[in-house]
């Protein structure tokens, strides 16, 4: 059930890629995201914080489901209502500074609403199917909900999100550029990776692909099962409501669409083609597959979904524990070779 060499390697053979490799390639991942911004410029800067909003979702699911085996449809509903919270928070003004009233109300949101959806689900044992089903409605109720309340959301016609600026003591930074709103989403989405990262790493997420693998063994140890999973399930709400908070003022808009299925469906998809056992995996699924439509779509915009579809069949099919767990082999092979060496 564990590998002390890794996070990863605990999670089963669809995964290779151990902590020393996940952590170096990580690294170099995240400077050379850093680095970006001196070498394109224009909408390539302008896009990538959206992207890297959607790998903070992407890993929000990844805990969920790569690591304790709960595949939600409602990750979208929790993104909305953190893009929701940040609109208000500025619309109202509230607080000193509302940037950081949105973020902190978004992450109170997200953890709470999936708390005591989890505490009422998993308390009496609910097993996979009935929580897909209650995520999914989730995301319906959410984005009626947003539409009926026109009032404070804007109905069918959206809401206007401002760009946030920062306070330090005194002086004001205003991340209304491009780079500057970058190099604010960049250090967050970094530090969900690593922390996440730390709490998996330890003994709970050991118990969490316990519960995953054998939940009636788990339980038998004594571990109170459903602990377990209403706090992953609550992680997963806070970091999908704080990238929906980001999402909302980098976009300057948010909209009840958003919390829609389809939205929910291609996290899925992310998730399953980066890797559904590594955080980085789900964060470069997000990202890349993200970059890739947005590519196809002005390439050729009749055919996008179709090409979009056949890649995700491919990797499902060609690369067991999706690319996380093919570059995870490689790494394991590379390493035999050298100990035979």
């Amino acid at each position: 059930m564990s590998d002390e060499k890794g996070i990863t390697a605990t999670t089963g053979p669809a995964s290779g890629l151990r902590v020393y490799s996940e952590t170096s390639l990580a690294i170099v991942v995240f400077l050379a995201l850093a680095a970006l911004p001196l070498l394109v410029s224009g909408y390539t800067i302008y896009i990538l914080p959206q992207y890297l909003t959607y790998g903070m979702l992407a890993m929000s699911l990844g805990i969920l489901w790569g690591f304790a085996g709960l595949l939600s449809f409602g990750q979208a509903a929790f993104f909305t209502l953190g893009a929701y919270a940040m609109g208000l928070a500025a619309n109202w003004e509230i607080g000193s500074n509302p940037a950081y009233a949105g973020l902190v109300a978004s992450i109170i949101i997200g953890a709470g609403l999936a708390s005591l959806i989890g505490y009422f689900l998993f308390s009496v044992g609910v097993r996979q199917l009935f929580f897909v089903l209650v995520t999914l409605a989730l995301s319906i109720i959410v984005e009626q909900i947003t539409v009926s309340q026109s009032e404070y959301t804007g109905g069918y016609n959206g809401m206007f999100v401002p760009r946030v600026s920062l306070s330090l003591g005194a002086h004001e930074i205003d991340l209304s550029g491009d780079a500057a709103i970058y190099y604010f989403v960049l250090p967050i989405a970094a530090a969900v990776y690593v922390l996440l990262r730390w709490l998996l790493g330890g003994p709970f997420g050991k118990v969490l692909v316990g519960i995953r693998e054998n939940e009636e063994r788990v339980l038998s140890l004594g571990f109170n099962i459903s602990i377990y999973k209403t706090t992953v399930f609550a992680v997963s709400g806070a970091v999908a409501c704080l990238a929906g908070a980001l999402y909302g003022t980098h976009a300057n808009f948010v909209s009840p669409s958003l919390a829609g299925v389809l939205f929910s469906t291609q996290v899925v998809v992310w998730v399953a083609i980066g890797g559904r056992e590594s955080l980085l995996g789900a964060l470069l699924g997000a990202v890349g597959v993200s970059a890739l439509s947005n590519y196809l779509t002005a390439v050729i915009p009749n055919y996008w979904q179709l090409v979009l579809g056949i890649v995700f069949v491919l990797v499902i099919v060609g690369f067991k524990g999706g690319l996380a767990g093919a570059i995870g082999r490689v790494f394991d092979r590379a390493k035999n070779e050298a100990g035979h060496g």
